[in-house]
Formats: structure tokens, sequence, C-alpha cells
């Protein structure tokens, strides 16, 4: 589609939208994309934030499923969730160039995607990210040299990011391809594989000397889940890229790695540049009721509020008046009160008896009559989900 077709269109769309606001925000995305990126794609991009439905009647060829694919295909559409970005490289040969590549996911399986040319910038600028929905058009297939078909994508070819016609849930994430650190037996040896896991352990990072007397990294780590645990080796720039990140109990997802014989006995993990590792954001752990005990500090638990909270003004040892609302909290293993104070007393005075709500950061002690009980602090807070 010609460029002055897409902004008529754009414009019929979404008469609220100027011409010169339109120019003036293709403008600024040229500016902050460094002019690699086409104008078509840019303009599609703007029409996603504004909402505007975009015709594609010319534009797709049928999309074909990832695991349908096989090397040789031209003129190839297909539609996936992001699950790994890379940084672009440059490569030499007869002439210089940019490459990016990344892996997205469709519900038969996952696919390595290869950005060339100007397309790199969609992932430099920050534009292009793990969690998207993206249409791939007008691409062709290859077979790397691990016999796995893999999607390029080149001059021609188109990006859509987020496109308004198709729906997210249609599309898994990476969870669904993770495997369990017990299911990893002898039959994956040399096979690449997608975890999830926490850091158990980390050990110091090595030196040694590759073949070509360059020298080289290698750092190992525990990772565990629920069902076990194994070795994690890391080699070279991902060493540089994960040193500062990896601690203990920091949770990874991590993609496209290879499990290798061990020394030893069983398999290990290895993690090298075509490997993706994403440090998970941590989700508070909730205790049930009945395993709370005396000078647990930083505690969450969520609960139904068994009683109507009642709240009183009280003197505290600084001789300072403050709110204290108290109630009952019960969960299927049982019940403790709740001491609310000052601005924590207001939101629990809101509270009616069979509200769900979560208390995060508060701390147990014993209360009246020696009873345990749950005390919040200022840092502590009182929701409904």
């Amino acid at each position: 589609m010609s460029i002055e077709k897409l902004i008529k269109q754009m414009l019929s769309n979404s008469p609220e939208i100027s011409r010169k606001e339109l120019m003036e925000r293709l403008k600024k995305a040229r500016e902050k994309t460094a002019g690699f990126i086409s104008d078509e794609i840019l303009l599609r991009m703007i029409a996603a934030e504004f909402g505007i439905e975009i015709s594609h009647k010319e534009s797709w060829a049928p999309t074909l499923l990832i695991g349908d694919l096989v090397p040789g295909l031209n003129d190839v559409t297909v539609i996936g969730r992001v699950v790994a970005v890379f940084p672009s490289k440059i490569f030499k040969s007869e002439e210089s160039g940019k490459f990016a590549s990344l892996f997205v996911v469709d519900a038969s399986g996952m696919l390595r995607v290869v950005l060339w040319n100007d397309k790199p910038s969609l992932i430099d600028s920050g534009i292009l990210k793990v969690g998207q929905i993206i249409r791939f058009s007008h691409g062709y297939t290859r077979e790397n040299r691990n016999g796995q078909v893999e999607l390029h994508i080149g001059d021609k070819s188109d990006v859509q990011i987020n496109p308004q016609d198709i729906s997210g849930k249609d599309y898994p994430d990476i969870n669904k391809f993770s495997i369990k650190i017990k299911e990893i037996t002898k039959a994956y040896a040399n096979k690449n594989l997608h975890l999830v896991g926490a850091v158990k352990e980390v050990f110091p990072t090595a030196t040694f000397k590759k073949k070509d007397s360059c020298s080289g990294k290698v750092q190992r780590f525990i990772l565990s889940d629920e069902t076990g645990e194994l070795s994690v080796v890391v080699w070279n720039e991902k060493v540089d890229e994960l040193e500062k990140r990896l601690r203990k109990g920091v949770k990874l997802q991590i993609v496209n790695a290879k499990a290798k014989k061990a020394a030893i006995e069983g398999l290990e993990i290895h993690v090298d540049t075509g490997t993706y590792v994403e440090v998970l954001a941590s989700t508070p752990e909730f205790f049930k009721i009945a395993d709370l005990k005396e000078g647990l500090n930083h505690v969450n638990v969520k609960g139904e509020v068994a009683t109507k909270p009642i709240i009183r003004n009280v003197k505290t040892s600084e001789r300072e008046t403050v709110k204290l609302a108290v109630f009952e909290l019960k969960d299927e293993t049982g019940k403790i009160w709740v001491s609310s104070w000052r601005k924590n007393a207001e939101t629990a005075g809101n509270l009616k008896v069979g509200d769900k709500i979560t208390i995060k950061n508060a701390f147990v002690k014993k209360g009246f009559g020696d009873q345990l009980e749950i005390s919040t602090r200022s840092t502590t807070s009182i929701q409904k989900p």
C-alpha cells in the first residue's frame, strides 16, 4: 500500500485526527528510529497506538503455522508471540550490514526469525519487545546449520506489531514449551530446551584459553524448580551479560539452551550466544494462616474478612494518638486477628465481612491474651484483589 493511501485510510477511519497531527507523529517516529524503519511500518505502528483499523486486503499471503514450515518457502506469512529478542549484530562479507534475531511461538511450535538490513532497528529502538504478537509477511524460509527451519525477513518483508485483527489469547507464551528439570533425561542430550527455575547457588567465574589463544569465560550455577535441580554452564559473552544478575533466589526463564552430557554423570544445561535468559519478577510468597509464627517479618497473607473491623483511637508509648482497626481474617487453614494501624486502619475500616483481601509486608507478634496476630507497619498494604 502506498504511503498516501495509508494516510488517507487512517484519516478516513479516524476523522478526529488531523493530517498535520499525523505527519508530526510520523516525523517524530522517523527521528526516534534514525530513519531506519520505513514510513509504512511507522504509520502502521501509529495507527495501532490510535486504535485505527487498517485494511490489509492486498497485503497478506495465507498465514502458515510454525509447525508446518519447511525450508525453501517464499512469500511466507507467519504470526507468533515474541518470547526472546537478541541484540543486532554487524556482518561483513562483500558488503557489510546488520542483522538481528528473535524467537516467536504459536500453538504449533517455536521459530527463529532473522531480521536483515533496516529491520533490526525495530529491536535496537525498543519498538519490538518480548510478549508482543507479530505478523511477519513476505518472508522466506531457510534451514540453519542445526537442520532447523528459520524465517528470514528482508527489504521486501513487512513486520506488523500487535495486529488489531489478531487475538493474543490464541498465542501461548514460552511456558507452553518449557520443561521441568525432573523430565530432562538422556533422551534430551544435545537438544535445545526451555526452562524456568530459581538460582540456588552461584559459582565464581573462571577464564580459559580458547584454541585461537583468545581468552574465554565460563560460569556455573545451580538452577532448581519444584521437581529438582541441575547445573547450568554459561559461556563467554553470556557470562558478561549475566554475571551481575545471577544471585541466589533470582528466578530465570531460559529459552533455547542446550542439554549436554555432564563430565561426571547426568546432563547439564549450556547457555551461549543463542540462548535468551530473562530475569523474572519475583511473585510474593503467601503464608497460610496455620503456618504463621511469632517473629515472622515481611509476611504476605490472603484471606477473607471474618468479623466487622472495629476502629478506635489509641495512645502510643510516645503519647501519640493514632487510629487502630482490629478484625479477624480467615483462610482454609484457620483464623487470626489483624491489627491495622494509622493509614491501614482507615483502609480496614471500609472492609466488610466476606471481603477477600491480601495483606503484604506485615509482621506476626503475640497480642492480647498471648494470641498470635498480624500487625501492620507503614509499608504494609491491605487490598482487595
